[in-house]
C-alpha cells in the first residue's frame, strides 16, 4: 500500500496532532471507562482444528469452551483463554468458501496479546522450528514479533505490560 509523502505525509502528522490535542486526555483527566474490558474477540476459521492445534499446542493458549454457533447452525464457536479474564473466540462456517484477509476498514490491521521475556523467546524459537514466516526485533521494535494464524488472522506478540505502550502506562490503576 502506498505511503504518504511530502506534503501529504504533513497534512496527515498535522491532523494527527489536532486530533491528539482535542481528544487525548492526561491519565488524571480522564473518566473512568464504561466497561470491565473485553469479554473475547471472535474471527472466522477455516479449519477448526487446525485452529485449535495453532492456539493450543504453538502458542499455549488453552481451550476452554466449544460450542455449536447459536445464529448458524453447523457452525463450531470455541474459546482460548488468554488471560486476566480475556477469551479468543473462533467459528467456522461449513460450506462456506472465504477469501484470504485482507487489511481493509472494518478489518483487523493485528492483533496484540502481551507476553513476558520468557514466552516471547519460546514463541520465536517454535516460530523458527517450524518455519513460520515473521517480521520482529529485526525492524527495530525489540518487543514484537508479527505473524499470521493459519487463518490469516495478523497475530503482534507484544513484550510490554497490559495497559503499557511505548515504555508508559496508557490506562489507569490495574494494569498487570
Amino acid at each position: 500500500m502506498p505511503q504518504p509523502e511530502g506534503a501529504e505525509l504533513q497534512a496527515v502528522r498535522d491532523r494527527r496532532e489536532r486530533l491528539r490535542k482535542r481528544w487525548l486526555r492526561e491519565p488524571g483527566d480522564r473518566p473512568p471507562t464504561t466497561v470491565r474490558g473485553i469479554h473475547h474477540v471472535a474471527f472466522i476459521c477455516r479449519d477448526v482444528e487446525e485452529t485449535i492445534r495453532f492456539y493450543q499446542e504453538f502458542l499455549g493458549f488453552p481451550l476452554v469452551e466449544i460450542v455449536e454457533n447459536r445464529d448458524y447452525r453447523g457452525s463450531t464457536h470455541f474459546f482460548f483463554d488468554l488471560g486476566h479474564g480475556n477469551l479468543l473466540g473462533f467459528f467456522d462456517f461449513p460450506g462456506h468458501e472465504h477469501p484470504p484477509s485482507t487489511e481493509t476498514v472494518g478489518g483487523i490491521q493485528h492483533l496484540a496479546l502481551s507476553v513476558g521475556d520468557e514466552q516471547f523467546a519460546a514463541a520465536r524459537a517454535a516460530l523458527d522450528r517450524e518455519n513460520v514466516d515473521y517480521a520482529g526485533p529485526d525492524r527495530g521494535v525489540e518487543e514484537s514479533l508479527y505473524f499470521r494464524d493459519p487463518n490469516g488472522v495478523p497475530i503482534e506478540l507484544y513484550r510490554e505490560r497490559l495497559g503499557i505502550f511505548d515504555g508508559r502506562p496508557v490506562t489507569g490503576p490495574g494494569t498487570v
